[in-house]
């Protein structure tokens, strides 16, 4: 599966959101997030605050795809006609039929105007209904309580925190929270509560 994931070239849409494939050559559309809005990255355990850095970070994500464990994403805003951010599958186990889905970004202009919803909707979607998976997990900060919330807006439960996880990126560490999303969640409910709010 992650094999299949990594010679495909996924191409997801609606009326709302165009998801591709991100690749080198998406540095100059996301280079403006990256030298201008710093705050995007308080919560990051990678931050492409930087021409350099966001180089380093896209060359990171093309080399874990290049492995079968990530499929990075870029993400496009039809209603503004302009791209808005990432995100990306990744820890991606085809024999537990399990992947993250994280490393999600969008520049401030673009958050809050249901895109996020529209782009969770379509990964979701093409996760269980294409990709066969049984469960979709997340991670965030504890702290970060606006991704916690859009989170479980989108229908993710809370299954628990892992305390003093990780680097915090500010010197110390984070308590990661832990939610997820279950094969039968999305076809019961999650597919279509999700449905009415695009």
């Amino acid at each position: 599966m992650s094999e299949l994931l990594k010679e495909t070239t996924v191409i997801l849409e609606n009326e709302r959101a165009l998801i591709r494939p991100l690749s080198p050559a998406d540095h100059e559309h996301l280079l403006p997030f990256s030298l201008n809005e710093p705050e995007i990255w308080h919560y990051s355990l990678s931050r492409p605050d930087s021409a350099e850095s966001l180089t380093a970070y896209i060359k990171a994500a093309m080399d874990d795809r290049e492995k079968g464990n990530s499929y990075p994403f870029i993400i496009f805003d039809k209603q503004t006609n302009s791209y808005a951010g990432s995100t990306r599958y990744y820890d991606i186990q085809p024999t537990y039929k399990t992947l993250l889905m994280g490393y999600t970004w969008y520049g401030g202009d673009f958050q809050g105007t249901g895109l996020n919803k529209n782009c969770k909707y379509l990964l979701l979607k093409y996760a269980f209904e294409d990709l066969g998976m049984e469960r979709v997990e997340f991670r965030a900060d504890n702290s970060n309580h606006r991704s916690l919330a859009a989170m479980k807006s989108i229908g993710c439960k809370l299954e628990g925190v892992l305390r003093n996880h990780m680097p915090d990126g500010h010197g110390g560490r984070r308590d990661s929270a832990i939610l997820s999303i279950l094969r039968k969640e999305w076809f019961d409910f999650v597919k279509a509560n999700l449905e009415e709010k695009l």
